[in-house]
């Protein structure tokens, strides 16, 4: 196979499920940046999304760039909503390539601070949602006989834990099951990877407010001194689902601008 040309992404196309693709409003979070970059290199993308109109307005967005996508409503935790989505991209697009595991909660605090419901509620919204889209839809990407690949969306806090407990174990547990699906399903042609991003702007960070100091300790924790961006994650993603991601699997991209070499802080709003 020959990738001399950096537009031989081998997404035009394929079709990708992207779960946790809105956003609020008209912001650019980590699954929306996906799905627009995904569609931009010829992908056909099922936005899915718990609020059917945060899916819809991506696929607008989608749709105005001149791509193909439709919108798809799941709770992703649900394992029926998550074979009807499955069910829906093969209906719709007639096959399935890629999927991007977007979907994750936050929570804060020590196992004596936290409350048992949310630990349970946390690990099901970030490691069990990720477990059932892939139980879906990895039988579908080998019915469509080209392999496939995934992509699950972990974070820093599973490399450097800050005080964020129940979320660090969760995403270290993504990272963990993203190994096990690659060593499971390469045989099948199948690659999974994740994408640890760092301290990256996006709707789901600010929903809540965060003031600018709070704003620009999270920038200056690169070392590249600027901002990641919604952008930065769906580049990433794009580049694991990739032609030029052919001999990747099993592994972690970190990206957050170098703020993992740094001692470990606090997040802080």
């Amino acid at each position: 196979m020959d990738l001399d040309s950096a537009d031989d992404l081998g997404l035009n196309g394929k079709v990708a499920i992207v779960s946790g693709g809105g956003a609020l409003d008209d912001g650019i979070g980590n699954g929306r940046a996906a799905a627009l970059l995904l569609a931009r290199s010829g992908a056909r993308v099922l936005v899915v999304d718990r609020k059917l109109e945060a899916a819809e307005g991506t696929v607008a967005l989608i749709k105005a760039d001149g791509g193909a996508a439709s919108a798809f409503a799941a709770d992703v935790t649900d394992e029926n909503d998550c074979r009807n989505m499955v069910d829906a991209a093969m209906t719709r697009f007639g096959r399935l390539d890629f999927l991007d595991n977007n979907v994750g909660i936050g929570s804060r605090g020590s196992v004596v601070d936290e409350p048992l419901e949310t630990y349970r509620r946390v690990m099901q919204v970030n490691v069990e949602s990720m477990f059932l889209t892939s139980k879906y839809a990895i039988p579908a990407m080998i019915e469509s006989g080209d392999g496939g690949a995934i992509v699950n969306i972990s974070s820093i806090s599973a490399l450097r834990p800050r005080g964020l407990t129940t979320y660090s174990v969760s995403k270290g547990a993504v990272i963990t099951l993203s190994e096990a699906m690659a060593v499971d399903h390469g045989p099948d042609g199948i690659r999974v990877n994740c994408v640890a991003p760092g301290p990256v702007y996006t709707p789901m960070v600010y929903a809540h407010g965060m003031s600018d100091t709070a704003r620009g300790n999270r920038r200056d924790a690169s070392l590249l001194g600027i901002e990641g961006m919604g952008w930065d994650i769906g580049n990433a993603v794009r580049y694991l689902l990739s032609n030029h991601a052919r001999y990747i699997t099993g592994q972690t991209l970190v990206v957050d601008g170098g703020a993992t070499l740094r001692g470990p802080e606090r997040d802080s709003r």
